[in-house]
């Protein structure tokens, strides 16, 4: 069985213990976040409760744009005119607003539109989900386009009727081909997600802030929340790498 390499660590450790351990004289006070003292290892058990509501939103976000990426782009390669137009119109809509004002958009236009209470966590689950399907959808059609037009036509000849061919012959080979690719939007997820924290979502940055309005120390707690997005995306960026490579060996 293999062993993950610890190579990231060998740098990001040192660097993490050469910051809280710099000293508590001048201008910085990295006690503040230092594992030695009673405020730091409380301060850093606050910053480190964000991290399970970043991870959450994340994964729930990302496997909602999946889904509707997926059938956002179903119609991108029919050979309807209107279909492939309402795709369009779709995908470049949606990739033309700024995440930071649909989540606002969401949380605060939302249950005036429809009439109906939307907590912060489900609507930033909505936003993110909603911009990031106009960005899957084009990996899906990217993806369903690479399958080689023969095995459509073998599958064709066969009598297998669209439903059927998608299921059996299409999908299996486009959803392996666009696994990293989907890998790497969970990367950006991950990073998107930090502007949830305007509508109030604990997650890494909020907690960040409001250590920061209690501390008054911005350099070091931000020094620290950076820390924290970085090892925490650099074993994300790992497991992905991975499983390219594993997808690769398998086609050979």
């Amino acid at each position: 069985m293999s062993v993950m390499p610890v190579r990231p660590l060998r740098w990001l450790l040192p660097v993490l213990l050469l910051l809280l351990l710099a000293g508590c004289s001048g201008s910085l006070k990295w006690y503040v976040v230092s594992p030695l003292t009673d405020t730091g290892r409380s301060n850093l058990l606050f910053l480190l409760g964000g991290l399970k509501y970043t991870v959450l939103l994340s994964i729930t976000a990302i496997a909602i744009s999946i889904v509707v990426g997926l059938l956002v782009a179903l119609p991108g390669i029919s050979t309807s005119r209107w279909l492939r137009g309402a795709n369009r119109v779709y995908v470049e809509c949606v990739r033309s607003v700024p995440i930071l004002v649909l989540i606002l958009w969401v949380y605060y236009g939302l249950p005036i539109v429809m009439g109906i209470s939307v907590s912060v966590f489900w609507a930033g689950v909505i936003a993110l989900a909603l911009s990031d399907s106009a960005f899957e959808a084009e990996i899906f059609r990217a993806g369903i386009q690479s399958i080689d037009r023969g095995q459509l036509e073998a599958a064709d000849s066969i009598g297998l009727g669209y439903m059927d061919r998608m299921r059996y012959v299409v999908l299996p080979q486009a959803i392996k081909r666009v696994l990293p690719p989907l890998g790497n939007q969970l990367v950006y997820m991950l990073k998107m997600s930090s502007l949830v924290s305007i509508i109030g979502m604990e997650e890494l940055t909020r907690r960040a802030n409001e250590l920061v309005t209690a501390e008054y120390r911005p350099l070091e707690i931000y020094t620290v929340l950076i820390l924290e997005y970085l090892l925490l995306i650099l074993l994300v960026s790992y497991g992905v790498r991975r499983l390219e490579r594993r997808m690769t060996r398998d086609e050979r």
